[in-house]
């Protein structure tokens, strides 16, 4: 196995995997799909037909899970309970990797959101501190997504220090999603560019790639509801030219479109993927 791979958990382009769409990929799996993804909360403790149907997926395709719940920057204690069962989880399923959003979403009970946790120092240490915790109880690292905001609490860092702060503290890994950072740039007015520049290429274990709502002209939802946009690819090309072909996951999480055009993106990623690793292999 080469440097290049042997620091990543897949290879290649992944697809979400979602139970709107598990039948058709049950009744025909898809040999462009390399690796899949799912949100633990949502099939820990299944059983049934549901935990089956898991199984027949996770038997054939490297998984990684990524978390919706763990709340990692949230005033209230860590749900130490949801890593064990997490961790017994990625054990029984051979999962290769756990990430989670640097955001929280509830306090004394859920808020069904992901908020954002103020750009402190303060908030470096005390989320830092959770994910080693985390970390200590799974036994193995984590990575942390850089998440979509609207209305940033505390800007007293920026976004690209906070992220930074927080992983170098935390010692964790980062699961870059490149839509979020399109996102963001065009909220907040920075440059997205600058921001995938800026990011520590040997923490980075898989990327997110998604489409997002346009709202206005200066205002972009994440949403994982539409195709990807021209901004997002183009943005990916930019990083696989910048870190190499690293492993990529296409999120889609509600209206779905046939599946062929869902496997098309997928496709898109690894021809992309092809060709940095060819410029690469040219340039030495």
């Amino acid at each position: 196995m080469s440097d290049h791979q042997s620091k990543y958990p897949v290879q290649g382009a992944g697809l979400g995997l979602r139970r709107p769409i598990a039948d058709q990929l049950m009744a025909d799996p898809p040999e462009d799909v390399d690796f899949m993804e799912v949100a633990p909360e949502n099939w820990i403790h299944v059983g049934g037909k549901l935990g089956k149907k898991l199984r027949f997926f996770t038997e054939r395709y490297p998984f990684v899970i990524h978390g919706l719940s763990l709340s990692i920057g949230a005033p209230s204690p860590l749900n130490e309970q949801l890593v064990r069962d997490i961790k017994d989880f990625m054990a029984e399923h051979k999962i290769r990797m756990y990430s989670e959003h640097l955001s929280y979403c509830g306090d004394d009970g859920q808020l069904y959101d992901l908020m954002p946790i103020p750009f402190t120092e303060e908030a470096v240490k005390y989320v830092a501190g959770r994910v080693r915790r985390v970390q200590d109880i799974l036994e193995q690292r984590m990575a942390l997504e850089n998440v979509s905001y609207y209305a940033p609490i505390d800007t007293s860092m920026s976004e690209r220090e906070f992220l930074l702060a927080v992983i170098e503290e935390a010692d964790c890994d980062l699961m870059l999603d490149i839509n979020n950072i399109v996102v963001n740039s065009i909220n907040h007015r920075y440059d997205a560019r600058e921001f995938l520049h800026a990011m520590p290429a040997d923490r980075i274990r898989y990327f997110h790639l998604a489409g997002h709502f346009v709202e206005d002209e200066d205002l972009r939802i994440d949403t994982h509801g539409t195709p990807v946009d021209d901004q997002a690819w183009s943005l990916l090309e930019e990083a696989y030219s910048l870190y190499g072909p690293v492993p990529t996951l296409l999120e889609r999480d509600f209206n779905f479109p046939p599946m062929e055009e869902l496997l098309d993106e997928v496709r898109r990623i690894k021809q992309l993927q092809t060709g940095a690793a060819g410029r690469k292999a040219a340039n030495g």
